[in-house]
C-alpha cells in the first residue's frame, strides 16, 4: 500500500501531504513467521566446495553454487541468466541487465571467484551463447538450452546435505549473501541495489540481524572524549 501510494503521487494521482501520511503508517507486526536460514561464511564454504571439481556436472554445480552464494540471485534468475548478461562494467565483472521479480532490472556484481567457476564450466561445457546454465544426462553430455528450477533446487538441497547442512533452500543462499556482505562492512544500500529490492525493509528483513550489546556499533563513532595523560 505504502509502495503505491509513492507511485500515485508521482502520477500526479494524490498529494504529497497525503501520500506521506499513508507511508508512514506502520505495517501489521508478524509474530512467529519465520524468514528463513542463514549459513555461516564456515557453511557457505564448504557448500561451494562439495561438488567434485574434475566433471563436467560438478564444474556446472560449482559454478551454480557460486552464483547463488556470491551474487544473490534468485532460482529464477539463475535458469534464465545468459552467456550475453556477463559483461565487464568500469573494470570488473557483472550480470548487466538481469530483469528481476516484478520486471525490475538491475546490474549484478560478480565477484572473481564466481566468474572463474563460471568460467570453469563454460570452458568444459563449451558454452559460448544462450543459457548459461545447461542440464546434463546420466551419461554426462550437456543437452537442451537450459535448466529448470527443479534442477537448482536439487543441487542445493543435495549438497546442502552432503556437508551435513539441514532445512536449507535455494533462497536461503540469497539471504546468506546479503548477511555475509553486511557483516564484511557493506552498505545496506549497496545490498539493496545487489539484490534488487524495490524497499530497503525488505533488505533489512533478509540480513536478520540481531542487536549486539558488547561491541556495539555506537562505542567508537569518533565524537567520544579524548581521555586525559
Amino acid at each position: 500500500m505504502r509502495r503505491l501510494a509513492y507511485e500515485a503521487s508521482d502520477a500526479g494521482l494524490l498529494s504529497p501531504e497525503l501520500a506521506a501520511g499513508i507511508r508512514r503508517v506502520k505495517g501489521a507486526k508478524q509474530l512467529g513467521v519465520r524468514l528463513g536460514n542463514w549459513l555461516t561464511a564456515e557453511q557457505s564454504r564448504a557448500l561451494a566446495e562439495a561438488p567434485e571439481a574434475d566433471t563436467l556436472r560438478g564444474k556446472r554445480d560449482r559454478g551454480l553454487l557460486a552464483v547463488l552464494l556470491g551474487c544473490g540471485l534468485r532460482r529464477s534468475e539463475v535458469v534464465h541468466l545468459t552467456v550475453a548478461h556477463l559483461q565487464r562494467r568500469e573494470d570488473h565483472w557483472a550480470i548487466v541487465d538481469l530483469v528481476g521479480k516484478g520486471g525490475h532490472v538491475r546490474t549484478v556484481p560478480v565477484p572473481d571467484w564466481v566468474k572463474s567457476r563460471v568460467d570453469d564450466w563454460m570452458k568444459a561445457s563449451g558454452t559460448e551463447s544462450g543459457c548459461l546454465f545447461r542440464s546434463i544426462n546420466k551419461r554426462g553430455i550437456v543437452w537442451g538450452n537450459g535448466l529448470t528450477e527443479k534442477v537448482v533446487w536439487y543441487v542445493v538441497k543435495n549438497f546442502a546435505k552432503t556437508v551435513g547442512i539441514e532445512r536449507v533452500a535455494s533462497h536461503d543462499l540469497r539471504r546468506t549473501c546479503a548477511r555475509l556482505c553486511h557483516v564484511a562492512g557493506g552498505e545496506l544500500e549497496q545490498i539493496q541495489l545487489l539484490l534488487g529490492h524495490v524497499s530497503v525493509q525488505t533488505t533489512e528483513r533478509y540480513l536478520g540481524c540481531k542487536q549486539k550489546i558488547q561491541g556495539t556499533v555506537n562505542d567508537c563513532i569518533g565524537i567520544e572524549p579524548q581521555r586525559q595523560a
